[in-house]
């Protein structure tokens, strides 16, 4: 779980995933999902929580704190393949450059957010939380506003869930997805928009508070 295994192991497609009794594994699935950002469904609901909450919205600026909250999510519900090294490797990784979080506030409360490893222009989603309802559609939602702003390709949601569908994603076949993958890295990028500070209009034109 070092940083450069999990740098090179992304960028081949893979990914690590613990589950409880058995060593951690690496995966590349025959199908994976993937949310087109021109495709992120935005749900009336959605509009109407944003409308309601008028959230803020930051990019790196708690990653422990995001990471910590989708651990203990998970946790209270089915268990967590987030265990103590996999924190630890994702907040090294994050250190590092290349692991990054999206993060929703409500009356200066953290109330949801997700974090990923994104080295490319494709964003590798790996949890995300919520503490108010829709909250971490909410950052899903500012995080797909976010790459369309700075030349992002896409988003590997990793493995397909009903959830995810509700937002958009579709199942990728393997060979056509490291296909996309590849081409998405061969073609420049500018990371800096990863520097902590908070999002001006998260939504876009879509949504005015």
């Amino acid at each position: 779980l070092s940083s450069s295994r999990l740098s090179l192991a992304y960028s081949e497609g893979i990914f690590p995933w613990y589950s409880e009794g058995e060593p951690l594994m690496w995966w590349s699935p025959s199908e994976r999902a993937v949310i087109e950002l021109d495709h992120f469904h935005i749900s009336k609901s959605l509009k109407k929580t944003a409308k309601q909450l008028q959230p803020r919205v930051t990019v790196n600026q708690c990653f422990e704190h995001v990471i910590q909250a989708c651990k203990a999510q998970r946790m209270h519900t089915e268990g967590t393949w987030i265990t103590d090294a996999m924190e630890r490797a994702y907040i090294t990784a994050h250190e590092n450059g290349i692991a990054h979080s999206v993060e929703v506030w409500h009356q200066g409360q953290l109330v949801g957010g997700l974090y990923g490893i994104m080295q490319s222009r494709v964003f590798c989603g790996e949890s995300m939380f919520h503490t108010l309802p829709n909250c971490s559609k909410l950052a899903m939602w500012a995080l797909v506003e976010l790459l369309k702003r700075h030349n992002g390709a896409f988003i590997d949601c990793q493995l397909m869930n009903p959830y995810l569908a509700q937002l958009g994603a579709h199942a990728v076949h393997r060979k056509d997805f490291l296909a996309k993958l590849k081409g998405a890295t061969t073609q420049d990028y500018d990371l800096s928009f990863w520097q902590r500070h908070e999002l001006e209009n998260p939504y876009g034109a879509t949504l005015t508070y």
